[in-house]
């Protein structure tokens, strides 16, 4: 009889992680299978310019300028430009981070970008560490921050709430909720706003309540410590996703650590104390 594991392979905890060998700038680096180049170069030690990219996020691949050329020695030399942020690592692949072609291209990205963004610092900071102090376009007349990174939009729709999105298209393109009116799925929790690498979301909070997106919402004040710390709609939102007592978000994080933590001493105190013998 044949192990029920046969031809399936083992199981999921069963597997170890394939490490595959990729050469990033002349530096031979292992990358996990199934890893995107950017994080494989992250690991090497190999750092990639972003603006759209995040960790807690899929590869969105909008703002270009993560671009690195790839090649392989049975291509006989030749290569080819993609996305490193979604182009998957291979078997002996090589990886160039900064040949002239890919610096020229993230030039162009980045002239671009401060047309449209010429007095953003983070795009001021990117476009002068690649050589440029001014554009080479006519500069936007309505200066703005938004990169159009799409961070906002994606977070938002990331944990289920879809308040707000990319809206028109060509030199209109911006975010916006929808009919640029107070967004009714908000929820006032701060994600777009501090997921913003260029602080472009604007908002106000106090103790009594917080404006965003031109929608004002109640804050949840701690039962402990009376500090506001989140909103009564976003507690109702997470509570009601996550099946989770809409009472467990009546303490704010801090007290809940300090509750944990005098849980565990007063534990640590009713154990007994096993002698030692020597």
């Amino acid at each position: 009889m044949s192990d029920a594991r046969n031809d399936r392979g083992q199981g999921a905890g069963d597997r170890e992680e394939r490490m595959l060998t990729v050469t990033i700038d002349g530096r031979a680096a292992k990358a996990r299978e199934g890893a995107y180049v950017l994080e494989a170069a992250r690991a090497a030690g190999v750092e990639i310019p972003t603006l759209c990219h995040h960790e807690a996020l899929e590869p969105y691949g909008g703002c270009r300028l993560c671009v690195v050329d790839v090649t392989k020695a049975e291509w006989g030399g030749w290569c080819k430009m993609v996305i490193s942020c979604q182009y998957p690592v291979e078997e002996g692949l090589i990886v160039l981070t900064d040949s002239e072609r890919v610096r020229e291209t993230r030039r162009v990205v980045l002239d671009l970008l401060l047309a449209r963004c010429p007095e953003t610092p983070l795009v001021q900071r990117l476009a002068r560490e690649h050589g440029i102090e001014r554009t080479s376009y006519v500069a936007n007349g309505e200066p703005t921050d938004c990169i159009l990174c799409a961070l906002c939009t994606r977070i938002c729709d990331h944990i289920g709430v879809s308040a707000i999105a990319t809206v028109d298209r060509g030199i209109g393109r911006q975010v916006a909720p929808p009919y640029h009116e107070p967004p009714p799925d908000c929820i006032g929790c701060l994600a777009c706003a501090e997921i913003c690498p260029t602080s472009f979301i604007q908002y106000q909070t106090s103790d009594r309540s917080r404006t965003i997106w031109g929608k004002t919402f109640e804050m949840l004040r701690c039962s402990s410590c009376g500090r506001a710390h989140i909103t009564v709609a976003e507690a109702g939102h997470f509570a009601g996703r996550g099946g989770v007592p809409k009472s467990y978000f009546e303490t704010c994080d801090v007290c809940k650590r300090k509750q944990m933590s005098a849980t565990f001493a007063q534990l640590a105190a009713a154990m007994p104390v096993t002698p030692v013998v020597g």
